[in-house]
């Protein structure tokens, strides 16, 4: 097996500025092109039922112009697994969504929600997509993954990131645990949210975890070292804990 991890850039942020003034610019797919150039191994991008910041017209372009996976993140309703049945993307992660929300706050209930995500896994599965659930690291998740067929998940890092200490410690090792759980079950192990320079080593050198998907701190440092360079240092941060 291959051990070098990958990472996915999110650029949901460049749509957001470009909307704050409902400009054609700053172009999202133009990021996500700068982001694989620069060492990027696939791009996340979550159309939100409200449109916030990707729109349908981002999605069927990063279709047609990515040479590298996209990753669809998707709440769990029929107009999401409509879309993504028209685009096929390598994968879409399903994820919680609140209209309210100012970003995904934690992951999906897939135990509490089983009979709701049955039928959309199968239906993505089907169409040939990589389903990969959002969770929380804790065991009910992960069985549930299991139960559902889900062959990725995506561990939240929110918590950890926003934790110090001790208590930072300890909830790298529940997804730690989590992830060792997920793999030995099958799953393959991804995580994001919230992960920056400073707190991606401990996250990077869980051996199980195959994938980081960050995108927010790296659009944000992108205004001061352009979004290759941000990329790029990221690459080497994660490289350097592996």
């Amino acid at each position: 097996m291959n051990d070098r991890l990958r990472l996915g850039v999110n650029i949901d942020h460049v749509a957001t500025v470009r909307n704050a003034r409902g400009a054609g610019y700053p172009d999202p797919v133009r990021a996500a092109l700068v982001a694989a150039e620069a060492g990027a191994d696939g791009i996340t991008a979550h159309l939100r039922e409200d449109r916030r910041h990707i729109t349908d017209d981002d999605i069927a372009r990063l279709s047609a112009e990515l040479t590298i996976p996209l990753n669809f993140e998707m709440a769990a309703t029929d107009e999401m697994r409509d879309i993504a049945l028209k685009y096929r993307p390598h994968a879409a992660c399903i994820v919680p969504e609140k209209r309210e929300e100012r970003t995904t706050e934690g992951g999906l209930d897939a135990a509490g929600q089983f009979a709701q995500l049955a039928p959309l896994v199968a239906d993505l599965t089907a169409a040939g997509i990589r389903v990969s659930l959002f969770i929380e690291p804790s065991a009910a998740q992960i069985d549930a993954a299991v139960r559902l067929g889900s062959p990725v998940v995506e561990l939240h890092t929110g918590r950890y990131c926003e934790l110090a200490g001790a208590d930072q410690t300890a909830e790298l090792r529940r997804i730690a645990d989590a992830a060792a759980l997920a793999a030995k079950n099958g799953i393959e192990v991804h995580a994001g949210h919230g992960l920056t320079y400073d707190n991606v080593a401990p996250i990077a050198a869980i051996p199980q975890v195959r994938e980081l998907n960050i995108g927010h701190f790296l659009i944000g440092e992108a205004i001061f070292l352009g979004l290759g360079e941000s990329v790029r240092r990221m690459r080497d941060a994660m490289d350097a804990a592996r």
